[in-house]
């Protein structure tokens, strides 16, 4: 009979690391996380990075974005649980909130030793970055200033890239704020579809401050600031393929609010926002070969 329990234990032991590991994915926030990640790996395959210097990149920013979602879900673990969001690993019990926490902090550690291995100036935009996310989990996200964080983050993210390249000059100015406007508009709109939970639970940034159909236009406003840009920033006129962007960002969120009905007014404007910021993202790469 002993072998047999031992055997149970050890499949009982396996199927909590499993679950652990999982509720861990979950609470990364794997979408976003993967979805910067592959940004940046693109970015820095762009301006030149050779293979060893693409990965430096990707697992530095890979590092962060885990840092900065395993933070979030155990800062947010009380209010996640006040609303019932079984959709949150640590709110539902899939994964303690020790295991979130100390998993954020080696994230945070890595982050900081994986910039380091490509330069100081890179490494301190790195940094940057990373403590400005980490500092809108906590104080921030409650304050007026919400938005900040995201601007100062996604800005500093094409500053690492492109300083991690040995060589390399500055970034441009253009590219750097398209970045933070890019950020700012993602800000407003990966609000919206939480307003009604967040304001259950407290929480009161800027976008809650100025309601859905605030936020709706903020972030329209922000994403076709960052569109323009991208389009107007580079040297040289712009390509017919940029006016079509911004033509793109100026019509659909408001062509698309007023179709809208009701409920589903909030689900096509938070469409038609991310439409534009793939736009963004995809101008955003492609154009930082001009780097």
């Amino acid at each position: 009979m002993a072998p047999s329990v031992a055997r149970l234990d050890g499949n009982d032991q396996t199927s909590l690391m499993s679950t652990t590991v999982l509720g861990l994915v979950r609470a990364s926030h794997p979408e976003p996380a993967v979805a910067v990640t592959v940004v940046a790996g693109l970015l820095a395959q762009g301006v030149g990075h050779r293979p060893a210097g693409v990965a430096t990149v990707v697992l530095t920013v890979l590092a962060s974005q885990l840092a900065v979602g395993w933070s979030n879900d155990r800062l947010d673990a009380d209010r996640d649980a006040a609303v019932g969001r079984t959709d949150k690993p640590v709110a539902s019990g899939a994964v303690s909130a020790r295991a979130v926490g100390l998993a954020a902090g080696a994230a945070a550690l890595a982050t900081v030793l994986l910039a380091a291995a490509t330069n100081r100036t890179a490494a301190v935009w790195a940094a940057v970055a990373l403590v400005s996310a980490l500092s809108y989990n906590w104080p921030l996200k409650s304050t007026r200033v919400s938005v900040l964080p995201y601007a100062v983050s996604f800005g500093a993210l094409p500053a690492f890239v492109v300083l991690a390249l040995p060589g390399a000059p500055a970034p441009p100015a253009w590219l750097v704020a398209a970045a933070a406007l890019l950020g700012a508009g993602a800000h407003f709109a990966n609000v919206l579809p939480d307003l009604a939970d967040d304001a259950r639970t407290g929480v009161r940034g800027l976008p809650h401050r100025l309601g859905a159909a605030g936020s709706r236009v903020a972030a329209a406003g922000l994403l076709l600031a960052a569109t323009v840009t991208l389009v107007v920033g580079p040297p040289g006129p712009p390509t017919w393929a940029g006016l079509s962007a911004v033509a793109t960002a100026a019509l659909v969120p408001p062509l698309t609010w007023y179709a809208g009905r009701g409920a589903r007014r909030g689900v096509a404007a938070f469409r038609a926002v991310m439409l534009v910021a793939l736009i963004d993202v995809v101008l955003l790469v492609a154009n930082g070969r001009v780097v």
